[in-house]
């Protein structure tokens, strides 16, 4: 940088380091490069494994009965547990591509006594079902 703050000419000396460099990169995957006096990068990197179609469709099932819970205020404690079994089945699946049996079976557990205790809305009555179905096609 100059003392006005503008960049340094190529080849100048930076008043700032008191040397002059240069970068090159050949070939690059991901990460991040800042270059230049009082630069920085910063790297994001968030990786996740594809669900296969019958997690996908449980995933999708998840997502909609989550949607459905009736917001937090008005959440019983009931409605609370089954949306915190939905949103680490939710992570699991979205994170490593599926489910495995122990979530599954604590899942059609917790959506089963749900449903059971619930004079529920119809369409979470429906997004339950499909939850329920999608593990039951899983699991067999």
């Amino acid at each position: 940088m100059t003392d006005d703050n503008r960049p340094a000419a190529p080849g100048q000396v930076s008043p700032v380091t008191g040397t002059s460099g240069s970068v090159s990169i050949g070939s690059m995957s991901g990460g991040s490069v800042a270059t230049g006096d009082r630069s920085s990068a910063t790297s994001y990197n968030v990786t996740g494994a594809a669900p296969d179609p019958r997690h996908a469709e449980l995933l999708d099932a998840v997502r909609s009965l989550r949607r459905a819970l009736p917001d937090p205020p008005g959440r019983s404690a009931e409605d609370s547990a089954l949306d915190l079994e939905l949103a680490e089945a939710e992570a699991e699946i979205t994170q490593t591509g599926s489910a495995a049996a122990g979530r599954l079976s604590r899942l059609l557990g917790g959506v089963r006594g749900w449903l059971g205790g619930q004079g529920a809305a119809v369409g979470a009555v429906a997004s339950a079902t499909a939850v329920v179905q999608g593990i039951a096609q899983l699991m067999t």
